[in-house]
């Protein structure tokens, strides 16, 4: 358990701004910072960054926090895991108590296999660098196929010894459980017999790093003189909690820095691909490892970059590859260039040839829009005149999933022009995929919502029963509660608490609701500002009041709290803290160990527009104390006029039960004659 002091330490050295930026592009905007939101499909920048404040917010999803919150809900890892990220990343020693056999037996399982995928990739490294048969097999393979001993290290290549035991043995030796060995892909089982085999034994090793730097999953591949007559030279991790293939793409981790900062990312196929080019001194470069590209990478590197080059060979295979998955790309508001080498070239030899800036050159020079790259492809040599209208069926098809209206226009005026159609033409036959697609996601709505309809409808015919039967029982409870209309206009406060039981205060407006966000706002923002000074207290005499304590006191006189329990935890901590020396309302919640508590704080604290810190006005303490009084008149306000429309909503339903309607109609006109009175003091 990391101990207070550590984690405060932790806070105070994270820079909001450089965490966020080591996975989302950010733009200055202002005083902050904005980019395309990771969690969610953004098209345009709804993702805010705070550095003033040490937070960042999505105003389209609503989900962000302080550093410790976007790591953990970034990463899906704990609030101790997401600590321990940070502390790595500024080097800070994490002192915490040893945890005991119950903590460590429900320690994460996810966490376990990385664990376990850490020291394997270490093994691998170990094996490659001092075992004979590692130096003398694997290492002399990787050096010759070109690669130095600093890239070895960099990519942290391995090789995995032939005896098909080495590895598990060597495992279990050093206390790991087989049960991760086997989750994890690193060995499986033997149906005959049970026993632990090695699945990459023999093989020379790639480690796939995820995003964040952890070992996800492994390549391992045949050596050359292996591979003569085997289809499958590689053998790659299978899919666990911790890889999924179409979510990780291999070498993003020591890509990222640099597509952010050149704002383009080349995409190859093979792991060698990518090791080549950073060897030749370009490092904004992954693989897909020969798979079609999927939503969820194309999402993971749209939050670096929106430029795109495929670099493929130019063989039919490579052809292929390049026109996978780039109508998924364009709609993804992704712009894309293609390149195909020449005589047999890939990536990987080509870059071994050429210097790092004979290869930019070569690119820059090369590469295709792929619009224009589909147009040559398919058309080249094509007379057959159902073939042809089928390839400009397909061209357009592409061009009618991009975002963006303007791209759209230019490319059918350029493609009208190419060939030889008339863009009316091309306009009209865009505008029906357009509208097939439209329709086509308006029926999948509208399947999901008639799913979401019939589930809800039997979960309410299950408990609509016991509903009913205690709505009718609290109806007659609160029959002959009545306050005289001479009580109801002689305090507000106290005719509130008398009437409360007049209707079920669990049925919460979206107007209470909003009044509830705004005093819990005030309370992070404000909530150690004095606003009531020398207020006499009947048991402590002559006091101070902060916001946070006005507020607790005041809602107490009348029994009422907030409807979500997040809410009152959050006043119930301010007011605690309220006395001691330094607590400062907006620093302590955002920077709170509750996940829940400073998402919330972030959401609450931060600013869609912010003015210039010459512009920018500072509420007083007046402003302050009017605005918090307003809004708790506000919700009462709120609450009492939700107790009016559940008392309407009865009176419908009471029938010819005379005494019933009577008795509620005694009930509305004393809640009537609250609300009136509460809503003079806020002018309606």
């Amino acid at each position: 358990m990391i101990d207070r002091a550590t984690v405060d330490k932790i806070m105070d050295a994270v820079n909001i701004v450089d965490v966020v930026s080591e996975f989302v592009h950010l733009r200055k905007a202002g005083v902050n910072y904005k980019g395309l939101c990771p969690f969610h499909d953004d098209k345009t920048p709804s993702f805010m960054v705070s550095p003033s404040k040490g937070i960042c917010h999505c105003f389209a999803c609503g989900k962000g926090g302080n550093a410790v919150n976007f790591i953990m809900e970034h990463e899906q890892v704990s609030y101790p895991e997401a600590l321990r990220w940070l502390a790595k990343k500024y080097n800070i020693e994490i002192k915490e108590r040893e945890l005991t056999g119950e903590e460590k037996r429900e320690a994460s399982e996810r966490e376990s296999m990385f664990v376990v995928n850490e020291w394997a990739m270490q093994y691998f490294q170990q094996i490659i660098n001092t075992h004979p048969d590692g130096k003398a097999i694997g290492l002399q393979y990787l050096r010759s196929r070109g690669f130095r001993d600093d890239i070895i290290e960099k990519f942290k290549l391995g090789f995995a010894l032939a005896d098909r035991s080495a590895l598990s043995s060597t495992a279990r030796r050093q206390g790991y459980q087989e049960e991760f060995l086997v989750k994890t892909g690193l060995c499986y089982r033997k149906e005959s017999t049970s026993e632990l085999v090695d699945r990459y034994a023999g093989r020379v090793i790639f480690p796939w790093i995820n995003v964040s730097g952890k070992v996800c999953a492994f390549g391992g591949r045949l050596l050359d003189s292996r591979t003569k007559g085997v289809q499958q030279k590689y053998v790659n991790s299978p899919e666990s909690d911790i890889y999924h293939k179409d979510h990780e793409l291999y070498g993003l981790y020591w890509a990222k820095k640099q597509i952010v900062k050149e704002d383009k990312v080349y995409m190859v196929e093979g792991y060698t691909d990518v090791i080549s080019m950073h060897q030749c001194g370009i490092e904004n470069v992954v693989a897909n490892s020969g798979t079609a590209l999927s939503i969820h990478q194309i999402r993971l590197l749209h939050r670096f970059t929106s430029n795109i080059v495929l670099l493929y060979d130019g063989d039919e295979a490579g052809i292929h590859a390049a026109m996978r998955g780039t109508d998924m790309l364009l709609s993804e508001g992704m712009n894309i260039k293609v390149l195909l080498f020449p005589d047999g070239d890939d990536p990987d030899s080509f870059a071994k040839k050429h210097s790092s800036e004979e290869f930019r050159r070569f690119i820059e020079e090369k590469q295709t829009d792929f619009i224009q790259f589909k147009t040559a492809m398919m058309l080249d040599g094509v007379s057959d005149p159902i073939k042809r209208s089928e390839a400009i069926s397909s061209i357009v098809r592409s061009i009618s999933v991009i975002p963006d209206h303007i791209i759209r226009d230019t490319y059918l005026h350029d493609c009208s022009h190419r060939l030889g159609i008339k863009e009316e033409t091309l306009i009209s036959s865009m505008n029906k995929f357009i509208r097939g697609d439209m329709e086509e996601k308006e029926k999948e709505r509208e399947r999901n919502q008639r799913r979401q309809e019939r589930l809800e409808a039997e979960a309410a015919a299950t408990a609509n029963g016991a509903q009913t039967s205690a709505a009718q029982a609290g109806a007659l409870d609160s029959v002959g509660a009545n306050a005289g209309a001479d009580d109801a206009a002689s305090g507000v406060s106290v005719n509130v608490a008398s009437n409360a039981n007049v209707i079920n205060l669990n049925t919460v407006s979206e107007r209470t609701k909003e009044v509830e966000r705004l005093l819990v706002q005030a309370i992070i923002k404000y909530g150690d500002i004095v606003i009531l000074k020398n207020v006499e207290c009947e048991d402590k005499g002559h006091i101070d009041l902060t916001v946070a304590q006005y507020i607790d006191y005041d809602l107490a006189q009348d029994g009422l709290s907030f409807d979500l329990d997040v809410y009152n935890r959050i006043l119930a901590e301010a007011v605690a803290q309220s006395g001691k020396q330094g607590f400062c309302a907006e620093q302590f919640f955002m920077s709170h160990h509750d996940h829940e508590v400073s998402s919330l704080a972030a959401q609450l604290a931060i600013q869609k527009y912010q003015l210039s810190k010459s512009l920018e006005m500072k509420p007083t303490v007046d402003s302050i104390r009017t605005n918090v009084m307003h809004l708790i008149t506000d919700f009462r306000l709120a609450i009492v006029e939700q107790q009016l429309k559940d008392l309407q909503t009865q009176l419908r339903h009471a029938g010819n039960d005379i005494e019933r309607v009577r008795a509620l109609l005694i009930k509305h006109r004393d809640v009537q004659i609250i609300r009136d009175q509460l809503a003079r003091q806020v002018g309606r």
